[in-house]
């Protein structure tokens, strides 16, 4: 959520930010700011009304102790219709803070300068790209070929107990999940995260927080008897732990990190992208969070891909690094990378992680604060988060990047401790 005195005081930015995010209309500002003229001429005309009837109260007690009951009576009428008529002010005042409220839920983050103006996933930049993609002497499967001859994962089962997009991994497919998870996870806590185990639903004031609701109500899934939401991925938890907290300035920059299974109704995904692991409906994933002063937030954002760079790197596979477009970063970022991952069998570009700044935005929504000092007043702090990474893709970059010509799959020499052998073996 943007600071309505910023909006206030440069609106022609924040329309540019709406236009430039295709996120509505730049006319939502205007309307915004009509109604918060409204609600401070009301605030002003509330104050006003309640001075004059303290005022009033005062001289009642005075003029009846002088005797004078004709004008006492006078104030004690014009009381009475200040009672209703400041009645009538608070819910004025009320009605428009809530439509303030509801509009400021729709107006998107503003894009750091150094984001390239763009509207779709063609007008991304590249950043970089590393490592050298596969050879091959044979003719590479994509992963959900491979899967089926190892017996490592089964997707139509899956598709028979739940549905499409929530496969079961099965012997060395399940151990290379959780040989992920470990790895993953040890990585962070060697570079200074705390770990932390969170929960799988959050209400609706968590994900309204961290920007799922308003914007993304179709990608989640949701408990309505409960009024729970399983979360679509462990930003949505490791951020909100703090709501509502005034943080010492001693204590940032504070790093989190967590695994958690997450869910994704992925709406409107359709075509070879959602073939086998490319786009589930569940999948597992570390997330990396970041709570730091806001002078620090752009060195973190820099740090944080650094983090999730550096498990790609381990893992000895090719990737590219984009910066993303205004209109394909997302409503909540004010900057956001996104990594991809070369698969050899299918030969396109898988994304494993988006990492982003939110500078304040999801500070304001959830009233993560820190204190400069002991006697100064709150500020907001910046949060950022990356995947560190997510498991499906990962796992089939694995396969198909390190597949050989008997059928087995070679494990890079960092996942070998936590899997317990080279190669995964070929069925017999």
């Amino acid at each position: 959520m943007l600071d309505i005195d910023a909006i206030r005081e440069n609106p022609r930015r924040v329309k540019e930010a709406v236009r430039a995010k295709g996120a509505g209309s730049p006319e939502l500002v205007d309307r915004l700011l009509e109604i918060d003229a409204t609600r401070r001429s009301a605030i002003t005309e509330l104050q006003n009304k309640q001075e004059r009837q303290n005022t009033i109260s005062s001289e009642i007690g005075r003029l009846k102790r002088e005797g004078n009951e004709e004008e006492a009576q006078a104030r004690i009428e014009e009381t009475s219709r200040l009672k209703e008529e400041i009645k009538t002010l608070e819910e004025n005042v009320r009605v428009a803070e809530e439509q303030q409220e509801r509009l400021l839920l729709d107006i998107p983050n503003v894009p750091h300068p150094s984001v390239p103006v763009g509207e779709t996933e063609a007008d991304n930049e590249v950043d970089a790209e590393i490592g050298e993609k596969p050879g091959f002497d044979f003719a590479p499967k994509p992963h959900w070929e491979l899967a089926e001859a190892l017996g490592i994962i089964d997707f139509e089962r899956g598709a028979k107990v739940t549905g499409a997009g929530f496969p079961f991994y099965l012997g060395w497919g399940a151990r290379l999940q959780r040989a992920l998870l470990n790895f993953f996870l040890d990585r962070a806590r060697d570079r200074g995260y705390t770990e932390m185990q969170a929960p799988l639903f959050v209400n609706e004031d968590s994900a309204r927080g961290t920007g799922q609701l308003p914007d993304k109500e179709d990608l989640m899934y949701e408990i309505p008897h409960d009024g729970f939401y399983p979360i679509p991925t462990a930003e949505v938890p490791i951020t909100n732990f703090l709501r509502g907290e005034i943080l010492d300035a001693d204590r940032l920059p504070l790093k989190f990190c967590g695994y958690t299974p997450c869910w994704r109704r992925e709406a409107g995904s359709y075509g070879s992208d959602v073939r086998g692991l490319n786009r589930l409906h569940q999948f597992d994933k570390v997330e990396l969070v970041h709570i730091v002063h806001p002078d620090d937030s752009y060195r973190a954002l820099e740090a944080l891909r650094k983090d999730a760079e550096s498990a790609l790197d381990a893992l000895e596979l090719p990737y590219r690094r984009l910066l993303m477009c205004t209109g394909d970063m997302g409503f909540t970022q004010s900057k956001k990378y996104d990594l991809e991952v070369w698969s050899g069998g299918q030969e396109k570009w898988l994304e494993v992680s988006s990492i982003s700044n939110f500078e304040a935005f999801q500070a304001r929504r959830t009233q993560i604060r820190f204190r400069p000092d002991p006697e100064a007043k709150p500020e907001l702090v910046h949060t950022l988060n990356g995947s560190g990474l997510a498991f499906p893709r990962v796992l089939a970059a694995l396969l198909e990047n390190n597949q050989r010509p008997d059928g087995t799959v070679a494990i890079p020499d960092a996942l070998q401790p936590y899997l317990g052998t080279e190669r995964i073996p070929a069925q017999d």
